[in-house]
This record gives structure tokens, C-alpha cells and sequence, in this order.
């Protein structure tokens, strides 16, 4: 599909639509051997609540945003590099059904398809554009991903202490190492995650020691590896002469509450070909 597709007009339509839903606020897409293979809405599970995103398969990233209004305007656009992403099929919940999560070493989240169908077609053409790439770059499946967030109200206490119960006063907070809801005394610390930010995020208590240990761990391995080198450069003898060395850094959804997203006559993805 995608030798078919590259370099062809109706592929160069595609991907400047998608450019022009997101206008200036989203990134250019089109690239040399960029090829757009797919779209659809899929229901993101969010902090506060699931909402409706609209998504973009390409041969090497998937993009999502926002709706505003639908094949006509979208913000809040992501990308995500397809070599980082893992996937990861999900059981039905009450909520929501045909579910599965979406890895990186940034951000994972999970999301759930119209249908069991729609599931089947998103995963396979997201496994194939990832196998390709990998095998292309020489590269190993990502194993070190970011943990998803705890929806807020999949719990009304700490998920550390279990004695704090949230409310108006009492807010909710992530920790970013582990996902889990908890409340500020839990989560007073911050830690530096550099494959996540380069500042310093919120983590609980527990995960705060966690990584102090690793911390320490590595840098205990660090100076056992320099020691040899140090001994060494301590016994060196210079040679004679005179000579010396010297040394030379979300807009708020519009679509209404009461929208149906779904419908059973309605297929809310497709795939090019």
C-alpha cells in the first residue's frame, strides 16, 4: 500500500487536508516517502472523562487532536513516532469496549475502536507500518515506556496512603513514574525523568525512593568502572623532556455531551488504498 501510494497526487491531497484541518497551530506532515494511511475516531481515555479524538496513520508517525469541528478543524495536535510505540490489546470495561493501549517512552494511553472490527483494522495496519520501520532501521522494539494515568475517578482516596478521600479541596494528582491517583502529601516530591521532561515531575512517595535507589545503583556502577581508569592514569609515568599538556545544556472540546459519536450504520474509520 505504501509503495503504491507514495509520491502520487491523491497522497500529497491527503496529508495537506490533514495540514489544513490542523492550520497554524499544528506541524507540517508532508515529507519525502511520507504516505497517509488511514483516519477514524477513537475514543481516548482522558484524566477527567473518555472523549473523541481524531486520528492519522501515516507510514512512520501517528498523528491525533482534538475535534472542533469534524473534517474541518482540529487542534491540539500529537505526534508520535511509530518505531517507539508498543501496542497492547485490553479487556471491556462497562464503560468502554474494544479497547487497547497505545506505548511509548513518553506518554501511554488507552483507547477504544466503534467496533470490535474497527479494533482489528487499527491494530493490524499499526503493527505492519511498525514492523516495516524497524526492520528498516536496524532497530529493537521499544521495551521502556511510560506509565498511563489512572483515570481521577477510578478512585475517591490515595491509591498510596488509601486514607486520603478526595473532594473540591482535596485535589487529585498523577505521579508520572507510576500513573496512580494520589493526593499532595503522597506526592510532595519531584524527580528528574529525562526521557520524559527535562524538568523535574510530580512522582509518589514510593516511586520518589524507587528511583533514588536506581539513582544511587547507577552511580555506584559508574565508579567501579572508573576506578581501573583512575589507577591507571595515577601510575602513569610521563616520559621525559619539558614538555606539558595543558587543557585547551486543551482547548476545551465543542462537540456537545449529549453527541452521538458512534452509530452502528457508521463506519468512523477508514483506510486508503
Amino acid at each position: 500500500m505504501v509503495d503504491h501510494l507514495v509520491n502520487t497526487e491523491i497522497n500529497s491531497q491527503r496529508i495537506a487536508t490533514v495540514e489544513n484541518c490542523f492550520g497554524a497551530s499544528g506541524q507540517p506532515l508532508a515529507l519525502p516517502g511520507r504516505v497517509l494511511l488511514g483516519e477514524g475516531i477513537l475514543t481516548k481515555e482522558c484524566r477527567k472523562k473518555p472523549k473523541p479524538r481524531i486520528f492519522f496513520l501515516f507510514n512512520d508517525i501517528l498523528v491525533y487532536g482534538s475535534i472542533v469541528i469534524n473534517k474541518r478543524k482540529y487542534n491540539s495536535q500529537h505526534i508520535i513516532p511509530l518505531e517507539d510505540v508498543t501496542l497492547e490489546t485490553l479487556p471491556d470495561t462497562l464503560q468502554m469496549k474494544n479497547r487497547w493501549m497505545i506505548k511509548t517512552s513518553k506518554k501511554s494511553f488507552v483507547v477504544s475502536a466503534a467496533s470490535l472490527t474497527e479494533r482489528k483494522e487499527w491494530i493490524s495496519h499499526l503493527e505492519e507500518c511498525i514492523r516495516h520501520l524497524l526492520t528498516k532501521t536496524g532497530r529493537q522494539p521499544s521495551t521502556e515506556h511510560a506509565a498511563p494515568w489512572i483515570p481521577d475517578k477510578a478512585t475517591d482516596i490515595c491509591m498510596r496512603c488509601t486514607q486520603t478521600k478526595f473532594s473540591t479541596l482535596t485535589r487529585r494528582h498523577h505521579c508520572r513514574k507510576c500513573g496512580f491517583v494520589v493526593c499532595a502529601d503522597c506526592s510532595r516530591q519531584r524527580f528528574l525523568m529525562p526521557r520524559l521532561s527535562p524538568k523535574p515531575l510530580r512522582v509518589c512517595n514510593l516511586c520518589y525512593r524507587q528511583l533514588l535507589a536506581e539513582k544511587k545503583k547507577e552511580a555506584e556502577a559508574d565508579r567501579r568502572q572508573t576506578e581501573p581508569i583512575c589507577s591507571a592514569i595515577a601510575g602513569y609515568e610521563p616520559s621525559s623532556g619539558d614538555d606539558s599538556d595543558k587543557s585547551d545544556d486543551d482547548k476545551a472540546d465543542q462537540w456537545t455531551a449529549d453527541t452521538e459519536f458512534y452509530t452502528s450504520e457508521v463506519s468512523w474509520s477508514s483506510f486508503h488504498s
